[in-house]
């Protein structure tokens, strides 16, 4: 194994992709028929495309108005047909459901429904919305109800709930989820397909543009096929070079003349285009920069077929220019397209099976000089007996920042529940893997847990009192800017550990009584202190000017405690946090608080990026403002960069998480914010006038705003609400 500074860190990540063993997923839903709601399913696909026995499966339907289940199907003893369906439905439902529905169950939303595999025990009717054991989900609204968020956030984190339509199809329409591009799915609104293959068809393109739909690569000439987006027929089939090779095919418009043999590679953005990389080759970067910014080529194996293989247009992303919709499939010239059914693993909060492993709980420090106690808990989030094959633990030592154990994994399995436990032999529960006393270092050290080939999963680095800069090296390789975190023999009373309390992230273990091998016992969160609220933000960064410093002021009740606030600095460049800063000081007198490189901070920065800050309670967002002249609009500026330092200052108290209520001002730490007055305020009047081009106006020092027919429109509305006024009087004299 290298050592830290040489291995890279795969990320930590809710959402994600699964293209190995086959799995259980929600392939269709229609919540809401017209009229009465008597044909209702929810259609369940095992990719495996075979019968698969759905035992240790719970289907789970959620009420977003209250956030609580209101159905709840063991799946027991049931299985899906010969070719992986299974369905839920409406007793009037053809074909007839393996479960039948009273009329009505499914709820039009907002509303999800999960699968979960786990326990059965574990879920009813009536409980809490949860992703333990979640296997997979979808999150639904109609367009007239919204109100999904909370759903979405705890069920398909990073997804937004999707949106059924009732006026895309005349009759019914149903969810179906379909492969949007490579391993990434999605959801569209299409026909009922009950206990069928969903009819994903890729989106029509406007009658102007023609895509590519048909490719031939290997085995010879590489054909491509266009089609006539306005009569759906081949347009153009032509020959080009062997597919072995690596090269792109573009479709621009213009005429022949203006694209040569042997011309250089043209800057003008093609209608569509195709790229693709031969065993072993790869594409220039200009290539692909040029026709398909922002994705990947298509990769051809190694064992290409005598005679080639066909590639046809599958996907249903709706954006341009992508190779990943393309898929191996029968050649149609002059036909639809025959689409294989997918047999992966959908893009989803799903398994969580990139996040892996976890560290659960570390005790490296137990009471008497034996050390037997010891012991690290890892957790799979499924929550389910998981191998741990390609698993290594590497144990890391602060003196030298080298391993001074590696531990292989490959072999064991977690338990039913998703647990395993290794540690001293003379622990009990008796752990799986047996160590040594005192195997596990005391600190500063660390704890890392890698997947071979793929990287890092995990890591804790730990410290003992007084230890931090000792543990400064490892905390950047392994857990970037997170402090070491301190098992503290004081807080409780005999033994205590590091348990994972609130999150997936080290800076989420918290010190807690053991429980190896049961459901952490954790401290409750103190409560977040109220009318605390970030009022200024500056970086050192933003200007050349030598009086530039970067800083962080909280503005507060005086004397309100900080514990349990975390301050987040994320650094877009990066894409990820640089600085979780816990905050365990007090609001002055004054009422302020600062963060950074400033005289009188509560707390120094040794690093302040361009910043996006993040507060576990509250936040602020990087601003921008639309500098609003005479002349034209340019577009979105950030904080001035003028001849002295500037920082971001709130303007309004109370309005938490809005950029409106922020402005660039000089810095004023620990002093109240610069901000206008209205004194110093402009004039300016909105005008109604008659259409024009010009979208704004210049008259007498004062700016003017031409809202075309808004005059007509106000004269509408104010009729229609006497109207309705008139009406109502009436109405009830009658």
């Amino acid at each position: 194994m290298m050592e830290f500074t040489q291995v890279f860190v795969a990320c930590l990540c809710l959402i994600v992709s699964v293209t190995g063993d086959p799995c259980l997923i929600i392939s269709e839903i229609n919540a809401d028929n017209p009229r009465l709601d008597t044909t209702e399913f929810v259609e369940l696909y095992h990719t495996s495309g075979q019968r698969a026995s759905l035992d240790g499966y719970t289907l789970v339907f959620y009420n977003g108005n209250g956030n609580i289940a209101y159905k709840v199907l063991d799946l027991k003893g049931h299985s899906t047909d010969d070719r992986g369906f299974f369905l839920v439905g409406s007793v009037d439902m053809l074909p007839k459901p393996a479960i039948l529905l009273p009329p009505n169950t499914v709820q039009n939303g907002p509303d999800a429904i999960a699968i979960y595999h786990s326990s059965a025990a574990r879920y009813g009717e009536k409980m809490n919305v949860t992703a333990v054991g979640l296997v997979d989900a979808v999150v639904y609204m109609s367009r007239r109800s919204g109100g999904a968020e909370y759903l979405a956030e705890m069920l398909t984190p990073g997804e937004p709930a999707f949106v059924e339509d009732d006026t895309a199809h005349d009759g019914d329409e149903s969810i179906e989820r379909c492969l949007m591009s490579e391993d990434r799915w999605g959801f569209q609104v299409s026909l009922p397909s009950p206990g069928q293959r969903n009819n994903c068809t890729p989106p029509a393109s406007p009658a102007t543009v023609p895509l590519i739909t048909e490719l031939r690569l290997g085995g010879g000439p590489l054909v491509l096929v266009v089609l006539d987006g306005r009569m759906d027929r081949v347009s153009v089939m032509c020959g080009f070079l062997s597919g072995d090779q690596s090269g792109a095919v573009a479709v621009y418009s213009g005429t022949v003349r203006e694209f040569p043999v042997g011309s250089a590679l043209s800057q003008v953005q093609p209608l569509d285009a195709f790229v693709f990389a031969g065993p072993g080759n790869r594409p220039s970067s200009n290539l692909t920069e040029t026709l398909i910014p922002g994705r990947q080529p298509y990769q051809l194996s190694n064992s290409l077929r005598e005679g080639g293989f066909y590639l046809s247009r599958c996907g249903v992303a709706t954006w341009a220019r992508d190779p990943g919709v393309f898929w191996e499939a029968p050649q149609t010239p002059g036909q639809p397209n025959q689409c294989p059914w997918p047999k992966i693993c959908p893009y989803n909060s799903g398994e969580c099976l990139n996040i892996d492993f976890l560290i659960n709980e570390l005790n490296t420090d137990t009471p008497g000089a034996a050390e037997d106690g010891e012991y690290i808990e890892l957790w799979h989030p499924s929550g389910r007996r998981v191998s741990l094959q390609g698993i290594w633990i590497l144990l890391f030592s602060a003196h030298n920042n080298k391993p001074y154990r590696e531990i292989s994994l490959s072999g064991h399995f977690t338990t039913s529940k998703g647990y395993f436990l290794l540690g001293s032999d003379r622990l009990v529960p008796a752990p799986s893997l047996r160590l040594p006393p005192n195997t596990i270092q005391n600190g500063p050290d660390a704890v890392a847990l890698y997947r071979s080939p793929f990287g890092l999963l995990d890591a804790v680095v730990y410290r003992q009192r007084g230890s931090d800069m000792e543990a400064q090296e490892l905390s950047k390789a392994l857990t970037p800017g997170q402090l070491p975190l301190l098992e503290d023999p004081e807080v409780l009373l005999g033994d205590e550990a590091l348990s994972r309390c609130r999150g997936l992230y080290a800076f989420d273990l918290s010190v807690a009584p053991p429980t190896p091998l049961r459901e952490n016992s954790c401290p409750r969160p103190p409560p977040p202190p109220e009318g605390v609220v970030i009022s200024e933000v500056s970086s050192g960064h933003w200007t050349n000017h030598s009086l530039q410093r970067g800083f962080v002021e909280l503005q507060g009740p005086p004397m309100t405690s900080l514990l349990g606030l975390v301050l987040s600095v994320f650094d877009h460049e990066r894409s990820g946090t640089v600085i979780a800063l816990p905050l365990t000081g007090f609001i002055d007198q004054q009422g302020f608080y600062i963060i950074g490189n400033v005289t009188g901070a509560g707390d120094r920065l040794s690093v302040f990026a361009k910043l996006l800050i993040h507060q576990f309670w509250f936040s602020i967002f990087f601003l921008f403002f639309v500098l609003c002249r005479s002349d034209p609009p340019r577009g979105l500026y950030g904080a001035h960069s003028g001849n002295g330092p500037v920082s971001l200052s709130r303007c309004s108290c109370c309005e938490v998480r809005s950029p409106s209520s922020w402005t660039s001002s000089s810095p004023t730490p620990q002093r109240a914010n610069l901000c206008p007055s209205a004194a110093f305020s402009s004039h300016i009047d909105i005008c109604l006038s008659p259409m024009t081009t010009d979208w704004h106006g210049y008259s007498g020092g004062q700016y003017e705003f031409h809202v075309p027919f808004i005059g007509l429109v106000i004269a509408v509305f104010l009729l229609l609400a006497l109207g309705v006024a008139l009406f109502t009087y009436f109405y009830r004299k009658r």
